[in-house]
């Protein structure tokens, strides 16, 4: 499946050094094709030290030119009014790697050049970027991709607390927010998502306590644990995942189970990703296991596409996704979990 493929495409390493990669790195005086911009930035919110899994980094002014190795910070960049240079692609095909929910916040600026994560980090074409902050903490970066970014630009790797791919929008935002000088703007933009999200357990008490799972079809089933932020936004919700689901993922975001595991998946309401609609719903219906199960007899399933935007909003899980999936997915989940066949768990158009 295309998220969990491209994802792992990220392991790879590079395995040469990069030619004039100090020289790159040093920039110039010309004006860039991105800007980080003056409005909303402090003044005195520089020098900053920000710590992450392979020590601290220490950005010394106001970034301007910024590239994204992450999958999904450029949300959090723009939320704030920075315009990255550059993003990483996961997948979308969407121009500058910017998904429609982002595209106000883009406005007339300039689309970021787009990355691909095919074949590891492009470490040539972001030294020829001449970036002065490199920000990759939704990421699998290792300690070499770390010191080979360093050289170019000082570099956010992912959090120490968390898994790789594994940080939680907010704190993406709130290190985002203090890399840019924009902490106090940081704390609005969550605060606001929050409220949305306060107001969609108040008008759905039925999420209060209720099991949830987001899963794929991937090498069987796939299922998201509660470090991965498609398992934190169920229980942001209110609902919980299933017992015995962290035992199963371990460190990772996710991990396919056997056969013999196929109860897990029947939870109040179980989101699937998929690649088509129908034909999936009708591959995963006919498995004879899967099809006993009261998820799959009492309708409690909702299933979104990948290539969908709703379907991308779930897996990038940003300040600017979940507004769109909050008003999406939550009619659909109500729908799911209420247990009656008779409900209509209706797409979002």
């Amino acid at each position: 499946m295309r998220l969990l493929t491209s994802v792992r495409t990220l392991t790879a390493t590079a395995t040469a050094v990069i030619l004039g990669l100090g020289l790159a790195a040093c920039g110039t005086d010309q004006e860039p094709s991105g800007s980080a911009g003056s409005q909303g930035a402090t003044s005195a919110a520089f020098p900053v030290s920000i710590e992450h899994k392979y020590g601290s980094t220490e950005i010394k002014a106001e970034p301007k030119r910024i590239v994204v190795v992450g999958l999904v910070e450029q949300d959090a960049l723009l939320a704030l009014g920075v315009v990255p240079v550059a993003t990483t692609e996961w997948w979308g095909g969407h121009p500058g790697a910017i998904w429609p929910w982002a595209t106000d916040e883009l406005g007339s600026a300039a689309k970021p050049e787009v990355l691909t994560n095919t074949d590891g980090i492009t470490f040539e074409k972001v030294a020829a970027l001449r970036p002065d902050l490199i920000v990759g903490l939704y990421s699998n970066l290792t300690a070499e991709d770390y010191a080979t970014l360093s050289k170019i630009a000082p570099t956010l790797a992912q959090p120490k607390d968390s898994i790789d791919y594994g940080v939680s929008w907010q704190q993406a935002t709130r290190t985002v927010g203090t890399a840019v000088g924009r902490k106090d703007k940081a704390e609005q933009v969550i605060a606001d998502v929050e409220a949305k999200f306060a107001a969609a357990k108040a008008a759905n008490p039925t999420f209060a306590g209720a099991t949830a799972l987001i899963a794929a079809p991937w090498e069987g089933y796939y299922v998201y644990g509660s470090q991965d932020p498609r398992g934190r936004l169920l229980q942001d919700l209110g609902f919980k995942l299933p017992d015995g689901l962290d035992a199963i993922t371990g460190k990772e975001f996710g991990k396919s189970i056997s056969r013999e595991r196929t109860d897990l998946l029947d939870t109040d309401v179980l989101v699937w990703l998929v690649e088509k609609h129908d034909a999936d719903a009708a591959k995963i219906h006919a498995d004879p296991l899967y099809a006993k199960l009261d998820v799959k007899t009492q309708s409690r399933e909702v299933f979104l596409e990948n290539g969908e935007v709703l379907g991308g909003a779930t897996s990038f899980i940003t300040p600017l996704s979940l507004p769109y999936l909050l008003d999406g997915l939550v009619p659909q989940l109500a729908a799911a979990v209420d247990g009656d066949p008779a409900t209509e768990v209706k797409r979002a158009s």
